[in-house]
Order: structure tokens, then sequence, then C-alpha cells
């Protein structure tokens, strides 16, 4: 699987110059109030002396990798603060792969696109691993596809595109799995408050020195713009991911970090619980319609995507179009996401037209 172009901006572009309405059910940018916190962090930063405006130290604030690092019960000095979980998780395959223990990137199917985009980048070989019928994932079919060049399994819970949560003994053998092939497991954990079986477990909790953990507060704070996340990796992999972290992007904007760091010290677990429940009613909401619409999905464990199968309408990147165009709903085709749910398309939940989107859906299929 190759990434040569950025289809969502290409979905989302093609429905801004629809000649009708449209339902954004593309993007992953949170339609919610972010913490009060937050905002109360930045207009305090606004004031700060003139030696706070300059260069924050290139690993992150001490001050916020400390407070994560409590809250993860790692150290802090595992810690890196990035730009954003992408930068994340680029960091932790850049420090898999620069180990020279093998240029192969098992990655489960169907998968977010960054990942084997990332993949191109290091010049290292995808390949996909199908993942069950409900989203979950087999650590034997990750086992039939290791080799001694694999490098790194990656794999992303809560999931994108599929909602499903992986189970710590999941996760378990899937790190069994890369030491059997000397590789690195990373987790991409950035869905993690949008847990909705209460069952979820940090990769953390295994405590190996083979497990990199990646996430960010562009979804859990609804602030995709602000650009923080952090990358947690064993005492070995720091000192590369540090330095490749400088080289690319010197350090990450200290007002995000200032403003985040007070968003997480007063924001207290109501914030988190309240977008949960908001979000299981949309998902509700648009299951609904799409048993009216006779289609076959996957409901959501966690994070905010559904995918969904419509008879004879398969989710290519023509059908996407197609559904802007006659229905008012654009969500992306399932064939960006790689081979096993390309008959499927998805549907993001960060809108409060959800309602609106579950009827167009049920009227124009059903």
């Amino acid at each position: 699987m190759s990434y040569e172009r950025p289809q969502f901006f290409h979905v989302m572009q093609y429905a801004r110059a629809a000649d009708r309405d449209v339902v954004d059910m593309v993007s992953g940018n949170p339609d919610w109030e972010p913490p009060a916190a937050l905002r109360a962090g930045l207009r305090e930063y606004a004031d700060a002396d003139p030696d706070d405006f300059q260069y924050p130290p290139s690993e992150g604030l001490l001050e916020l990798r400390e407070e994560i690092a409590a809250r993860r019960g790692v150290d802090a000095d595992r810690v890196v603060v990035t730009n954003g979980t992408g930068e994340a998780n680029y960091l932790a395959m850049a420090a898999a792969l620069d180990r020279d223990a093998g240029s192969e990137v098992l990655l489960a199917d169907p998968v977010y696109p960054y990942y084997p985009g990332k993949a191109d980048l290091f010049d290292a070989e995808a390949t996909l691993v199908p993942a069950e019928r409900d989203g979950s994932l087999d650590p034997e079919r990750f086992r039939e596809a290791a080799s001694e060049e694999t490098s790194l399994i990656l794999v992303n819970t809560p999931n994108n595109p599929t909602g499903a949560v992986y189970s710590r003994e999941t996760l378990r053998e899937l790190a069994d799995v890369a030491a059997e092939v000397d590789a690195t497991l990373v987790v991409d954990e950035v869905y993690d408050h949008f847990d909705f079986t209460g069952e979820f477990e940090s990769a953390l909790t295994l405590d190996s020195d083979r497990v990199v953990v990646t996430t960010g507060y562009s979804k859990s704070m609804a602030i995709t713009g602000f650009r923080v996340g952090y990358v947690i990796l064993p005492e070995h992999l720091v000192d590369t991911a540090k330095t490749r972290h400088m080289l690319v992007n010197v350090a990450t904007s200290r007002p995000p970090q200032v403003a985040v760091l007070n968003a997480l010290r007063e924001t207290d677990a109501d914030y988190y619980a309240d977008v949960r429940a908001m979000l299981r009613e949309r998902v509700g909401t648009f299951t609904d319609a799409l048993d009216a619409a006779g289609a076959e999905y996957a409901r959501p464990d966690g994070g905010f995507y559904v995918l969904a199968r419509f008879d004879d309408f398969p989710g290519t990147m023509a059908n996407a179009k197609r559904l802007i165009d006659e229905a008012g709903v654009a969500g992306m085709p399932g064939e960006t996401f790689g081979s096993a749910r390309d008959e499927w398309l998805r549907f993001a939940l960060v809108t409060p037209r959800v309602e609106e989107a579950a009827t167009r859906l049920a009227d124009y299929f059903g």
C-alpha cells in the first residue's frame, strides 16, 4: 500500500466545492469545546515575561513532561513532547527502524494511511495484516507475517477506523511477537479518552523495553490545531529520538504546552466523561440510521469513527464523491485504509449534524 497524496483533504475539498449542502463526516476535528482551563492557560501566558517567549527545552517543558510521567507511571526522561501525535509516531517509527534490525513494518488492515505513508518515507516495507471482521486482532496472524526483516509492529487502540479497543492480552501477545523477531511494538493511543468499554489498558502496563507508546491532546482536548503530542520510549531509544526531534523541529511550541499543562492540572474527569456520553449518543443515532439503510457496520468500542458497508456501493473514491453529490454526506472511501475494508465507507462522528447525516443516508440507501 502506497500513500501518494492526502486523500482526506481531497475529499474535503470536493465536498466544499459541491453544489449542495454537505455534512462533513471526513475530518477528525472535534466540534466540542476544549477545557476551560486550556483557554485560561493561554490568557495567562499572553502576559508572561519575554523570557517565556523564547525557545523551550527541545524535549518539552519539564513541568509538562513531569505531569505526563506522573500520570503514565514512567520516568520523565522517557517522555518527549512532540509536534502532535503525528510527529510522535514519526519518532517512534524512526527509533525502531534506525536499529538496523530489519526494514519491514507490520500494520493492521484496515490501517490509518499515514502509518504506511511514513513507512514509505523511511524506505521501509509495509506489510498489512488483516484484522478480524469485528476489528479485533489475532496476534497469530502477526506471528505468521513476522520475519527476520520485521523491525516494527505498529497498532492503534482505540482504533481508527474500526473503533476496536484491543485487550491487554492482545497487546502482550503482540509484544511477544516483537520479541521473537527482535522488533519494536509501537502503540498509538491517541483515542484513549474515547473508550466506551471501560476496559482500555495502556500498553505501558506491559512494562516492556520493546514497547513505545504515542499519544497527544488533539482529540482528547479538542485542539487539533495546537499540535501537542508525546512519545514514551524505553531508555535505549530515547537519545536518538530526542536528536531527531531537535533536528526536525528544534522544539514544540511553548504556548500550547503551557495551556495543555494548565488544562491537565485543572480539568476534572467529568469533562472527558461528558464527551464520551455525547459520542455514545451520536453512535446510537448513526447506527440506527445504518440499520434503516440495511447497512453492515462495525459498532465502535472507542474513538469516533464508524465503518459501514452498503450493498452494491463499494467504498471507492468515486462512490464517496457520488455520496456527496447525491446524498449530501461526505465520508472516506474504505479503500483509503487498505484492502480489508475496501467495500466500506468511514464516517467521523465529530459534527453536531450527525442526526441530519443519518437521516440523509437512511433516505438514500433505505
